[in-house]
């Protein structure tokens, strides 16, 4: 009997990362986790930074863990993250500075303004096609340009991925999903924008080569492998957005699905063949994002379980630990839509004392301001709920065709509450998992590098035969047609 196809997937988000082995026997994909680590961005001199040699030694770690253990025959080695934030590298390849985190407090509306006086802002978005957030690499390069020292010694700009790909291996790549976060891709082209480079007055050399997911890197450096010990594994980019694996992961049977890559973020959109940069997309700020296959992810990306998690931690810093589920089913004994917030409200952006905003922005808009913690989850839920709602109007309006139904993976299927509500709210079913579905994305564009899967339809395929999927059908939809109308209106004063 064959023995399984074993890939390790590093799967980086904004707290925490894991390095997780997949083994595809032929027909479905098993997930075995070997290392856990904390991901803690750093505060220093009031900018907040990625700690980069603190991730790229539990890289290490966790492949160190697959040669120590059963998993030392693992084939190939692939790295997903968040998007836009990215290194510098100098001439000698050497990192100069820690790259920012995208919630550092300099990438404010007024550094946008900037941007927008040397490039319009309709200008910038037939080009890119890319949603306008503060945090967009744009306007991060644009901040780091003020700095004239950076910039004139820089040689490479290497995205987070691309950048721990490089420490591994020593070549540079730039991933095509997680360039497209930038905001600096053409994304008819799919490649960077000289226009958009040379109006800012950006170095042209310091943006390499775009390649496609799944192309390979090589091998591991021999000072790597002194240190992890002998793997003969191959250094593969996958989507390495992360929500571009997750939508890998996506097991839809068809073309017309919806998605939310529900997480700290809720990414919600619909898989396209070409970009959509006309007015509505535009008026409506959606995103057209790289995918696998030259897809285009044309998406809203929607402030989402990060509010509850930071109202939680704001609660735990009180001495009041309680747990997700318990969160939930107070949210759920509370009375449902007595307020209302504006997810994307700039101010919910930032840590901090989250209950206290949510407090003072129902307050604001006139709304009964909630008080207990499950007044104030269940606000967020419901929020997230009709802001989902919001969003899939659009893609429908935009695309000219209604999605049947929505597909929620990532680690908010766990928030089995909310993706009811979500089915309640937008009135179609919801179909929930993998909750492992960016390390599946990874691991399957993997499988497709190595020759053992055909493409993302088969993956997709594989994938739905791996694992549960559930499925929450509509009630109560006249109640959120009323909601919504006083939902809309919350967010229209908010803008």
């Amino acid at each position: 009997m064959k023995s399984p196809l074993k890939m390790l997937a590093i799967d980086l988000g904004a707290s925490s990362g894991r390095g997780i082995v997949g083994k595809f026997d032929g027909s479905k994909i098993t997930l075995e986790e070997v290392h856990r680590f904390t991901n803690d961005p750093v505060n220093l001199n009031g900018n907040l930074y990625w700690d980069m040699l603190k991730l790229f030694t539990e890289i290490k770690q966790a492949i160190s863990n697959c040669v120590l253990g059963e998993n030392k025959d693992i084939k190939s080695i692939s790295i997903d993250t968040w998007g836009v934030d990215f290194g510098l590298l100098d001439a000698t390849g050497s990192l100069m500075a820690n790259p920012y985190n995208y919630r550092n407090p300099a990438f404010s509306k007024e550094l946008m303004e900037e941007v927008y006086a040397k490039i319009p802002k309709e200008e910038l978005y037939k080009i890119t096609g890319t949603q306008f957030l503060n945090f967009n690499s744009i306007y991060q390069l644009y901040h780091i340009s003020k700095n004239k020292y950076l910039l004139d010694n820089a040689k490479d700009l290497l995205f987070v991925p691309d950048l721990l790909k490089y420490f591994l291996t020593g070549v540079k790549q730039t991933e095509y999903s997680i360039a497209s976060t930038s905001q600096l891709l053409d994304a008819k082209t799919r490649n960077w924008s000289p226009d958009i480079i040379s109006k800012l007055g950006f170095p042209k050399e310091i943006f390499g080569e775009i390649v496609a997911p799944g192309t390979k890197a090589g091998k591991l450096l021999p000072h790597i492998l002194e240190e992890v010990g002998n793997v003969d594994a191959e250094v593969v980019s996958c989507a390495s957005h992360d929500t571009a694996s997750a939508v890998v992961a996506v097991p839809a049977k068809n073309d017309d699905f919806v998605y939310i890559s529900s997480g700290t973020w809720s990414l919600m959109g619909k898989e396209i063949p070409e970009p959509l940069t006309g007015e509505l997309a535009y008026k409506y700020d959606l995103t057209n994002e790289g995918g696998t296959e030259r897809k285009i992810r044309f998406l809203k990306n929607i402030m989402g379980l990060w509010i509850e998690q930071e109202s939680r931690r704001q609660w735990k810093r009180q001495g009041e630990v309680v747990s997700f589920d318990e969160l939930s089913n107070m949210a759920m004994a509370s009375k449902p839509h007595a307020c209302f917030i504006n997810p994307d409200y700039l101010e919910f952006q930032t840590p901090g004392n989250m209950p206290k905003r949510i407090a003072e922005f129902c307050k604001m808009t006139g709304q009964y301001v909630p008080e207990t913690k499950g007044e104030i989850v269940r606000c967020i839920f419901d929020s997230l709920a009709m802001c989902y709602r919001s969003t899939v109007e659009k893609i429908d309006e935009i695309t000219g065709k209604k999605a049947p139904f929505i597909n929620i993976v990532g680690g908010g299927t766990k928030e089995v509450p909310l993706c009811k509500l979500t089915a309640d709210a937008c009135g179609r079913p919801v179909y929930t998992g993998p909750v492992e579905a960016t390390a599946l994305g990874n691991i399957a564009v993997q499988a497709i590098a190595n020759g053992e899967i055909k493409d993302t339809k088969e993956a997709r395929e594989v994938i739905a035969n791996s694992f549960e999927i559930s499925c929450f059908e509509p009630h109560d939809t006249d109640m959120w047609d009323e909601g919504y109308e006083k939902f809309k209106k919350i967010v229209d004063m908010t803008k």
